[in-house]
């Protein structure tokens, strides 16, 4: 057996899943390789370990650890290397030998016990001071932490986000309550958490657990877009997931809904039930087949149930009519046109007129039926009117499309409603806004763009704020994929019939001229789309067999496309309809990142649950972090602008990868920094090829779609339609022309369990 004691100087190879590392120590002015499993470690930390040393026909010699231990720094020098290492955010070399040099052998109980004192030292504020204690305390508490996680199965990348999460609470949380950890931590299904109850002596058959694996049920089901499940499909996936007969679990669901967990509703199960009451161009209801309807019941989770009957009294209560004059309307709006220059036909007048006497309306269209002149048309109304407009979208590449075709700022939602993401009472950190119905937003009319993105949960944050009395005008393209997050809130508002909707039909004669905007109404049609055509902006490659596709999209993407659409290879999209498989989004990143942004020493990188990101990739967000903090930074990187949050589907470029300090920052639209930690990269990935489902909302100078087979399911009409109609000046499909024909031709839409249309018509037509 042999022992090094030293200190840290590189972590050269790391797992974050099981913790197994490869160091760097430096002792007495010797160099040793460590390789072996360590709980927490960071460079510049001082350890002793104890092993066997072996011979690495690569590599040489190395000692393979069997135990360690870190240790304190125990003399000055030490202590400065420590904390100018970079284990200490914020504390470079120059910093860390100020501070030993004023505080000597005391500076780690200085640290520990008067951190305080800290802000003695030249360059330190007492803000800093006490952060830099925190850290130090941290660390000591995350290994403890680590170390307590690994009796119970959990992956050391696993610990640390348990930890980050709940700090010191997390003991007793996973002893009474491993079940929490599947509903605040992304990464932690029930089964990871299961497994932990297991271990920690809950029962396979105890109340507890079936409970909480009910209720992941409904939290799942809304991860897929339902606000409910009919009960009989909630007890089947239950079962499955639990492991116990249904007759088993039937009995829970009366004390769920007495402990106000669940809420249990007859609904109607056609998804079309309603009437609908548009002004359109033509008499079609969309197509909609009416059959007849029948009654389930529906099991939600109380959260969303109340988010639809507060979304649903919400409208109603909004929607008023005014009363000026129809003459006296169109009176003004031929002044406007004749001051803007703006030409209306008799639809887009008739939305402008219903804009002014209404207190929420709806308008609706597909590609070039000229929304965007509508909603300018509105606005320059209502700006002749003196009256305060604000305009917003769910997304930050919608809101800066919103603000150049209107000339008009234009916020995401959330930036509108002012979202702070602070902490509850219990640690947790949820979505809120400081405009509600206590602080609602000041203006007189509010329009809403790419209202088909507009989930159930975002809908009832933004009617919070809007006041009775004020216009509120959505607008959106109703044939769209619904959106990511839970509802179908859009689709349900225009099939109830109890709201002012105007459906746009006429395609323009500018728009008209584009392949895109009319083979984008030809697939929503479901009429032929002809393929062999030349076109300037809507091209078909045919290719048999996926490595021929990439072959051609790299073509593309790298030689043909840039110059053609005049822009970035990064600012084209490949939009693909799945995740795996040949033509998946995790190999088209893969292949696409060594194309665009290859490896290059003078480009850092950091490798993390099998992905590489490297400075200079384009990533996104992938789920919702209403915490996280960005700033927008002027000349010499001060910061100009702060917020908080950023929203799954948005898109950036990786600008810095500090390996010391353990941070990737990417800029995002408008110049938003954001740094994150390494535990948080599970929240990005790369982004040079995204699902057709992330793109919503989003429009690109060219889009790359690979087309070739799939599950039926997800190689639908309404994918294809909203894929194409992402293109600003260029569609380029690759593959098998009979794949796209069997997508165009397939009507079929992934059901959604949601009752916002019942809702509705009760409030609308009480019992």
């Amino acid at each position: 057996m042999a022992t090094v004691t030293g200190f840290v100087e590189k972590i050269k190879y790391r797992n974050e899943e099981n913790g197994y590392s490869v160091l760097e120590v430096s002792s007495d002015g010797q160099e040793y390789v460590l390789v072996g499993t360590f709980h927490y470690i960071s460079e510049g930390e001082m350890l002793e370990a104890t092993g066997t040393m072996t011979e690495h026909p690569v590599y040489g010699e190395q000692l393979s650890v069997e135990s360690y231990e870190i240790r304190s720094p125990e003399d000055a020098a030490a202590m400065e290397r420590y904390l100018g290492s970079g284990a200490i955010k914020g504390v470079g070399a120059a910093l860390a030998a100020r501070i030993v040099r004023r505080f000597k052998a005391d500076t780690f109980r200085i640290i520990e016990e008067e951190p305080e004192r800290l802000s003695e030292v030249k360059g330190i504020s007492e803000r800093m001071a006490m952060a830099i204690s925190e850290q130090v305390e941290e660390k000591k508490d995350m290994r403890q932490a680590m170390i307590f996680l690994q009796e119970y199965g959990v992956s050391m990348n696993l610990a640390a986000k348990i930890y980050r999460e709940y700090g010191p609470r997390m003991y007793g949380i996973i002893k009474e309550n491993p079940y929490r950890l599947a509903d605040d931590i992304p990464g932690v299904g029930f089964k990871i958490a299961d497994e932990i109850a297991r271990r920690v002596g809950i029962m396979a058959d105890s109340d507890y657990r079936i409970r909480a694996g009910i209720l992941y049920t409904l939290l799942k089901a809304a991860g897929q877009g339902h606000t409910y499940l009919p009960q009989e499909e909630l007890l089947r996936q239950a079962s499955e997931l639990l492991l116990v007969p249904i007759e088993n679990m039937e009995k829970h669901l009366m004390d769920m809904q007495m402990d106000r967990r669940i809420v249990v509703k007859e609904t109607r199960s056609d998804p079309a039930f309603g009437r609908q009451s548009c002004v359109s161009g033509s008499d079609s209801d969309s197509g909609e087949n009416r059959g007849e309807t029948e009654s389930v019941r529906a099991v939600y989770a109380s959260l969303y149930y109340y988010m639809e009957l507060n979304t649903a009294r919400m409208l109603h209560d909004l929607n008023v009519r005014g009363s000026t004059p129809a003459g006296a309307i169109r009176e003004r709006l031929t002044a406007v046109m004749e001051q803007t220059g703006l030409e209306l036909d008799p639809l887009q007048a008739r939305a402008v007129e219903e804009a002014v006497n209404s207190g929420l309306l709806i308008i609706t269209g597909g590609p070039g039926t000229g929304k965007t002149t509508t909603i300018n048309a509105i606005i320059r109304y209502f700006e002749a009117e003196k009256m305060d407009i604000l305009l917003a979208a769910p997304t930050g590449r919608a809101a800066k499309r919103m603000t150049e075709a209107t000339g008009c700022e234009a916020k995401t939602i959330h930036r509108l409603l002012e979202m702070n993401g602070s902490p509850g009472e219990d640690g947790s950190v949820s979505q809120q806004f400081d405009r509600n119905e206590e602080n609602p937003l000041d203006a007189d009319v509010i329009i809403i763009d790419e209202m088909s993105m507009v989930d159930i949960q975002l809908m009832q944050s933004l009617l919070k704020a809007v006041n009775v009395g004020t216009r509120l005008i959505l607008v959106g393209d109703v044939n769209q994929l619904p959106s990511v997050g839970p509802g179908n809130v859009l689709k349900d508002m225009i099939r109830s019939g109890c709201f002012n909707v105007v459906m746009l039909t006429r395609i323009f004669r500018q728009a008209a001229e584009s392949d895109i905007v009319v083979n984008a109404h030809r697939i929503n049609e479901g009429r032929p789309v002809d393929l062999a055509k030349r076109s300037r902006d809507f091209l078909f490659i045919r290719r048999e067999n996926p490595d021929a596709i990439i072959n051609a999209m790299i073509t593309l993407m790298t030689k043909k496309l840039p110059g053609y659409v005049h822009a970035d290879p990064l600012d084209i999209q490949i939009l693909t309809p799945m995740r795996k498989g040949a033509l998946g989004v995790e190999r088209l990143n893969s292949i696409f990142q060594a194309y665009l942004n290859p490896p290059d020493k003078g480009k850092a990188e950091h490798e993390t649950g099998g992905v590489i990101f490297r400075e200079g990739d384009k990533v996104m967000q992938i789920r919702n972090n209403y915490q996280i903090e960005w700033e927008v930074r002027g000349r010499y990187g001060i910061a100009v602008d702060t917020g908080m949050g950023v929203y799954n589907g948005d898109t950036g470029i990786i600008r810095e990868i500090d390996p010391f300090a353990e941070t990737l920052t990417v800029e995002f639209d408008e110049g938003r920094m954001v740094e994150y930690d390494f535990s948080q990269l599970e929240d990005l990935e790369l982004a040079y090829a995204v699902t057709i489902h992330k793109s919503q909302g989003s429009e690109y100078p060219a889009v790359i779609i690979p087309v070739h087979s799939g599950p039926r399911m997800l190689m639908t009409r309404n994918l294809i339609y909203t894929a194409v109609t992402r293109a600003r000046a260029c569609v380029c499909l690759v593959g098998v022309p009979q794949a796209f024909q069997g997508m165009a031709d397939n009507r079929m839409e992934q059901r959604r369990y949601c009752g916002l249309l019942d809702r509705i018509l009760e409030i609308d037509r009480p019992m």
